[in-house]
């Protein structure tokens, strides 16, 4: 039956059918939650997509409408004040120094989609973000960059924020850690993403540590 579903979720968010998705999400019966309920519908679903657009076989723009459209849904099922998303850490997400925001929106729409509740700081240097991310008490911090000196940045902000005493999980992406998989560790983040359907598994991963 969850494949059925997952195929149904799937076909209306590439046809851009917002209500026939909604009316899924509406019938998925009350002995499903809502976290439940994305746990294994729309994530597998979201990450369908994400894999035809790598293998070519979707645009680009279909990826993002499917991930706003989860992420407007999620919204009303799960809403940032309910009691589900209370264990969760807190968590934001940024584009260091560089300007491409593609990935960044792609990561981001995904997480909330998924039912994660995040921050987004759009592009901030070093000095701001490290600020930012310690007057918001944060657990976890995405960094998307797309170029090798806006990577190699990371390690200051690593290390700036130990300096202040925060303790904050480092997960970074973006082209320079594809092209090099040992660079996440040589700018001391904790972990790093491939892509963006990497990012749920990796932040549920790390919540496992927190607890």
């Amino acid at each position: 039956m969850t494949d059925k579903l997952v195929d149904a979720f799937t076909r209306a968010l590439l046809d851009v059918d917002r209500l026939a998705a909604k009316q899924i999400v509406q019938n998925r019966g009350h002995d499903t939650s809502p976290v439940k309920f994305a746990e294994d519908v729309v994530l597998p679903a979201l990450e369908r997509i994400g894999a035809g657009w790598q293998a070519g076989t979707l645009a680009l723009s279909q990826v993002y409408m499917a991930g706003r459209i989860c992420e407007d849904l999620i919204d009303q099922i799960l809403p940032p004040e309910d009691p589900d998303r209370k264990n969760q850490p807190k968590m934001a997400i940024c584009i260091l120094s560089d300007h491409h925001k593609l990935g960044k929106i792609m990561v981001c729409s995904l997480l909330r989609a998924s039912g994660f509740d995040l921050a987004d700081y759009g592009v901030m240097e070093v000095d701001d973000l490290v600020e930012q991310v310690q007057k918001d008490n944060i657990d976890i911090l995405l960094i998307s960059v797309l170029m090798l000196p806006s990577a190699l940045k990371i390690k200051t902000v690593k290390q700036k924020l130990a300096h202040l005493g925060c303790d904050v999980k480092l997960i970074v992406g973006g082209a320079p850690f594809r092209f090099d998989d040992r660079l996440w560790k040589t700018v001391g983040a904790d972990a790093m993403c491939r892509d963006a359907s990497d990012a749920v598994s990796v932040i549920e991963n790390m919540m496992k540590g927190m607890v």
